[in-house]
């Protein structure tokens, strides 16, 4: 296959002698020329269907990738459970009949098997334009497709001996088809006898049809020089006779156990026989004499043979999806890849004249899709035959933005901006020449924070939509408004809202809209450290992030920042916090950080963390246990490694290849008992070496009353070595003192495929924040009662007066805020301007605003059913709202209309 003017060397040997290759089942991308502004969709309208009559289909965007290929973004909105639920689809839509765009699979590193590397990678490898990941693979094998794959029309891999997985392809003359396929084939030797092929550059497997329990029983493989690894394959459970065949004739035959050590030649392939396919090379082959082949792929639908050399690409999948346009039943279970995913899948029109490269996002911005709910999509969008991909954690689209000239990641995966590693992809290739200067377009980020600095370039495309060099031109730059300042090709953020920047360059001008986030686009700000000690000249860093609505993260300026300093003096300076004098008689002081109003806080104390175990004293039992039998493992204290290497760590090592459904590996600490942890904690920070493995990790508290508490450490343990791990424990609802009774690794049941069943991971140096240590000790504890539309109320069982009674609104009770910290502590600033009220109790800083709903509470948005109003001006909070998110426990008694409030 060409790519970049280069013939991969893997598949020069196999052209040399024969098409070796095996058809896979990963993502395909085909690619035509894009004409005008918009896709035509071939009279097809986007409107619900009656297998989903509740759901919605809205084009958002579309943009040209080459020509011949349109990437555009869909919204999906459905109802599930009774609740709205909406989830984005990215798909781009190729014109089989454009002669500038070809799409192809690729696969690993180099084009071999066994490297796998991610989507990206291999379309920046190859030159791609847009690459989607392709097929299933058995994580724990050496890298290898399912189902077959046929690259630049050579047979790379066949399918496997498995029901129900189907398979899309190309033809040479621009068909597309979508089949399930089975593989046939012979070797015949120079005596005239012959013996069957079993399949080209396979993994071991378990086949579903034949008897065999192991695919290379008394079996027969070829494998080529697109087969990387030395082991053909590993744990085979067979012991192989190796035959080396170059141009047609053997050159080697191995002793029993194979060649040791030898990597297929680029001028052969090696045959590896077992059992009675070994007892065929002893009694038939021998050195010097020719051997040939043929192999036929054969549709298990029609009955029909397909001569792969037919074929001009070629990937395997899942389940079939659509058919006729119509939802299709499954061809294979999905119970295993069920739940609302992230989603990959490949269609053609009716007409056959289009391809469509289908992906759901699973992120902060979607809520991903249950099969279901994909076939509705693509039928909606106009796919009359469709099949499933690997989806969940391997769903990854990139693509080339116009004028730019490398793909980029479309959407955030399942785990943000990085990329899993896959066996294979479906690469979309611009065939186009160099063409004419068609448009400008302006580079750079359409999202920038107040203070922010960001460099915007102008880029060109010609009439392919392919990149034209600009560097020699010269553009000015201006904002429409003042939102932005430019300077040069800089732009920075002044305050909150949207303008348009636009470039000249002569005659020509392009312009782009580029929003300054304000607070309503956050949903966190995080400060670098959340806590540190209240003590004249301490320093501490205080990095801020913005986390925005779409998940990105961006470093807040320091001049976007205003610190407000609570019970100290001090300053910032350089993204360091000092304080230069503690207020007397504070206990508690506050460093408040807002972003155009959005506030985070660093909590000052008289004391900080508590080393609560580093592992190098251990007096408890430590021991292994699992909630499956076939999961087995070790929890052990042991030397640490890498940067843990001089103390003592906590090692989890585990084993769940022969469990099935949702499996839990369990370091369990003293017995059944656990470890006390003495007193309130409102944090808990973990060092974890990761193994990569995207399994859970997670920890098991019981608290003080009988409750068990699930903390999540990390939802996939998605890096290798070590990382510090902070937790806030302050919305739990831990009852101290409590037990931490195990750290564990889980494997869920849902994309088990996706994670790795054996792995190791370490645990050291666990630390909580404690109340005895902490910014909540010696906070007021009491109780106070008081009764809807009385002005009168108890503190402690003393009789008091409020200026205001509590009012019934709704199903919830409003009173203003100072009574309850009057008796419980803390403190309550009214922002006139803004409308917003600022609570300060113990380690906790609350932000309401009136009429809003959402509510910031340590730096993190969250949501409520009510808001603060004023009432004959005065501001009214929510009762129970706000004193359970300051730790205060609420109850409300019907009949007599009271409320209890208890700390």
């Amino acid at each position: 296959m060409k790519r970049n003017g280069k013939t991969s060397d893997s598949k020069q040997g196999m052209a040399a002698s024969k098409k070796w290759m095996v058809v896979s089942l990963a993502g395909l991308l085909f690619i035509a020329p894009v004409v005008g502004s918009g896709i035509p969709l071939n009279g097809h309208s986007i409107s619900s269907v009656a297998s989903a009559a509740s759901a919605s289909v809205v084009k958002l965007d579309e943009n040209p990738v080459t020509s011949g290929a349109m990437l555009t973004k869909y919204k999906f909105t459905t109802t599930r459970s009774g609740k709205k639920a909406t989830a984005l689809a990215d798909v781009i839509r190729i014109d089989l009949q454009n002669p500038y765009v070809k799409i192809d699979v690729m696969n690993g590193k180099g084009g071999q098997f066994t490297t796998k590397q991610s989507t990206g990678g291999m379309a920046k490898e190859n030159g791609a334009v847009a690459a989607v990941n392709g097929d299933y693979f058995n994580t724990t094998a050496e890298g290898a497709p399912i189902g077959g794959q046929v690259t630049d029309g050579q047979l790379l891999s066949t399918p496997s001996d498995i029901k129900g997985m189907y398979s899309f392809a190309v033809t040479t003359d621009g068909k597309p088809i979508i089949d399930e396929f089975a593989f046939s084939g012979s070797v015949t030797a120079e005596d005239g006898s012959s013996f069957p092929l079993a399949g080209i550059n396979k993994s071991s497997y378990n086949p579903e049809s034949s008897s065999a329990k192991y695919s290379h029983w008394d079996a027969m493989y070829i494998y080529t020089s697109a087969w990387k690894s030395t082991e053909r394959p590993k744990n085979s459970a067979t012991t192989p006779i190796e035959v080396l065949v170059q141009n047609d004739v053997i050159t080697q035959i191995s002793d029993v156990g194979g060649f040791v050590g030898m990597q297929v030649p680029q001028d052969g392939y090696i045959l590896r026989t077992h059992g009675k396919a070994a007892e065929f090379v002893k009694n038939h082959l021998a050195v010097g004499q020719k051997l040939k082949t043929s192999y036929m792929l054969n549709s298990k639908t029609m009955g029909q043979s397909v001569d792969p050399s037919k074929l001009q690409t070629m990937i395997g999948g899942h389940t079939i999806l659509v058919n006729n346009g119509k939802a299709a039943a499954f061809s294979r279970d999905v119970s295993g890849i069920g739940g609302y995913r992230a989603r990959t899948a490949l269609g053609y029109s009716k007409d056959e004249r289009y391809v469509y490269i289908v992906t759901v996002e699973k992120n902060d911005s979607s809520s991903g899709m249950s099969l279901g709910e994909l076939q509705s999509f693509m039928v909606d969008i106009g796919v009359w035959k469709g099949l499933n991909l690997d989806g969940g954690g391997s769903t990854t689209l990139v693509s080339r933005p116009l004028g730019e000239n490398e793909a980029t990641l479309t959407f955030h995966t399942e785990y943000g901006t990085q990329q899993r590693s896959v066996v294979n992809a479906v690469g979309v290739f611009s065939e186009a020449p160099k063409g004419e200067l068609k448009g400008l377009k302006i580079s750079g980020s359409s999202a920038i924070l107040i203070g922010q600095q960001a460099s915007f370039k102008l880029k060109g495309y010609d009439n392919y939509y392919n990149p034209v060099d600009t560097s020699s031109l010269t553009p000015t730059w201006k904002s429409s408004n003042g939102n932005i300042k430019v300077s040069g090709q800089t732009v920075t953020g002044v305050k909150p809202g949207t303008s348009t920047i636009t470039a000249v360059s002569g005659q020509a001008s392009t312009s782009m809209q580029v929003k300054v986030l304000g607070a309503s686009d956050l949903t966190a700000l995080n400060v670098g450290s959340q806590t540190a000690p209240l003590q004249a000249g301490s320093t501490v860093s205080v990095p801020v992030t913005a986390v925005t609505k779409d998940g990105d993260k961006v470093e807040v300026p320091e001049s976007a920042l205003k610190w407000e300093f609570v019970g100290f003096k001090g300053s910032v300076k350089n993204g360091k916090l000092t304080v230069a004098s503690v207020d007397p008689d504070v206990k508690v002081g506050y460093a408040i950080a807002r972003y155009n109003g959005f506030s985070t806080a660093v909590i000052l104390s008289a004391a900080g963390e508590d080393l609560w175990e580093n592992f190098e004293k251990v007096s408890y039992p430590v021991q292994f246990t699992s909630n499956h039998p076939q999961v087995t493992g070790t929890a052990a204290v042991t030397q640490g490694t890498g940067d843990h290497a001089g103390s003592k760590v906590l090692q989890l090592t585990y084993d769940m290849t022969a469990g099935t459904g949702k499996m839990y590996a369990y370091a369990e600490l003293n017995g059944s008992a656990g470890k006390t942890i003495s007193a309130s904690a409102t944090r808990m920070s973990i060092d974890v070496m990761g193994d990569n493995s995207l399994n859970w990790a997670r920890a098991e508290l019981k608290d003080n009353n009988g409750q068990t508490v699930y903390v999540d450490l990390a939802k996939a343990i998605d890096w290798d070595g070590w990382k510090t791990i902070d937790v806030d424990l302050s919305d739990k609802g831990i009852a101290f003192p409590a037990q931490l009774k195990r750290v564990y690794v889980v494997n869920v049941e849902e994309g088990q495929d996706e994670r790795a069943k054996s792995g190791t991971v370490a645990f050291d140096n666990i630390k909580f924040t404690m109340p005895s240590l902490s910014s909540d000790a010696g906070l007021p504890t009491g109780k106070v009662v008081m009764a809807i539309g009385q002005k009168s109320f108890t503190a402690n069982g003393q009789s008091k007066t409020m200026e205001v009674a509590p009012v019934m609104k709704g199903a919830s009770t409003y009173i203003p805020i100072k009574y309850v910290l009057d008796t419980f502590g803390g403190r309550a600033v009214w922002d006139a301007a803004n409308q917003r009220i600022t609570v300060t109790r113990g380690g906790k800083v609350m932000d309401l605003t009136v009429g809003d709903t959402d509510f910031i509470l340590n730096g993190k948005r969250k949501g409520a059913n009510v808001a603060p109003y004023i009432s004959n001006g005065r501001t009214l909070v929510p009762l129970r709202l706000v004193s359970e998110q300051l730790g205060l426990n609420v109850k409300w008694e019907q009949k007599t209309k009271t409320v209890t409030i208890e700390s």
